[in-house]
């Protein structure tokens, strides 16, 4: 029997050798040290020996047993340090791990690129408050009380004094009493309108106006601003008109519009903003002589001049959240 226990010690430490994970190693104790493995079975088989022989034998049996124990322990520690230090190992010829980051939303990227025009032409850009006074909303841009112009509007009341506002004007009239002349500035933010959602409108939009007021401003000078910023925006090439038109705050009054042909489709002329000469009465009102001094204002809505740019048809899918759509910009 001892060559038995001889034999199977060099195949156990051979395979002990072998084992380079835990997993190996778990296998390797059920084979041989479980309570049905091969080397368990030895000391069944010793039971039976004669009694003269049991003294030698067990003996040997029991000091292989602790030897291949220990030898057993040891490879499971080495395991667990070489599984611990691979766990802390760092590569440094490896490259360095990407970083997702997210990205502007495509109204911010045409937001930045209208504000970045409109600072080479010489504009500030202020803002303002979001929750207005119905003064600074209709009364000090020309809207009396009862002024039909009101009826345009459909507002957000919170209360008899303050709203949301509806377009960004407001700041207009804030720089003017507030601010010395000359002004040159752009007002970009949200606004809001009390209508029907659909594929052409929404009550939430974003919106930049221009105000420049100094002495001997003229129409001429608002038609090349707003000329070079359309070739800027929409290339070069880009057709335009300017159509007569009303606003409240602006006498002469006029739209914007542009020759769009969308691909596959009849072209068409499209408005993208409105703007004119800054009414007396508006200058008066705010504190500025109007003998002195004249101005031009002009006001364009975000989500129009993105959708007209980047084919979008339906104002809604800004909002929606949809990654599918942020991803392709």
């Amino acid at each position: 029997m001892i060559d038995k226990i001889e034999k199977l010690e060099k195949e156990i430490k051979e395979a002990i050798a072998q084992v380079a994970t835990s997993k190996a190693a778990e296998e390797l104790r059920i084979k041989y040290f479980s309570k049905k493995g091969e080397f368990t079975r030895l000391f069944d088989e010793f039971r039976t020996l004669p009694r003269e022989e049991k003294p030698k034998v067990g003996q040997f049996l029991n000091k292989v047993k602790n030897e291949l124990n220990e030898l057993f322990k040891a490879k499971q520690s080495e395991i667990k340090s070489a599984a611990e230090s691979s766990k802390n190992y760092i590569d440094l010829t490896l490259p360095g791990k990407k970083r997702e980051l997210g990205s502007y939303h495509l109204l911010t990227q045409t937001l930045r690129e209208i504000k970045s025009i409109f600072r080479t032409l010489g504009f500030s850009i202020h803002e303002g408050p979001e929750l207005e006074s119905d003064y600074y909303n209709f009364e000090a841009l020309n809207f009396p009380p009862d002024h039909p112009a009101r009826d345009m509007q459909d507002t957000f009341f919170i209360n008899d004094k303050f709203l949301l506002r509806t377009h960004t004007s407001p700041v207009q009239a804030r720089l003017m009493q507030s601010t010395d002349l000359p002004i040159r500035a752009i007002i970009p933010g949200k606004v809001y309108r009390n209508e029907a959602i659909s594929a052409k409108s929404y009550c939430l939009f974003h919106q930049v106006e221009g105000l420049y007021i100094d002495e001997n401003v003229t129409f001429a000078e608002l038609v090349g601003t707003l000329v070079s910023f359309a070739r800027e925006f929409f290339g070069a090439d880009v057709k335009y008109r300017f159509r007569p038109s009303f606003f409240p705050f602006t006498e002469p009054s006029a739209e914007v519009d542009i020759w769009w042909e969308p691909a596959g489709k009849e072209g068409r002329w499209l408005e993208i903003l409105g703007c004119g000469m800054v009414d007396p009465n508006v200058l008066e009102f705010n504190g500025i002589d109007s003998e002195k001094y004249t101005g031009y204002a002009f006001g364009l809505g975000i989500e129009r001049m993105t959708m007209l740019k980047y084919g979008i048809d339906d104002i809604r899918i800004f909002f929606d959240n949809d990654k599918r759509f942020l991803e392709q910009f």
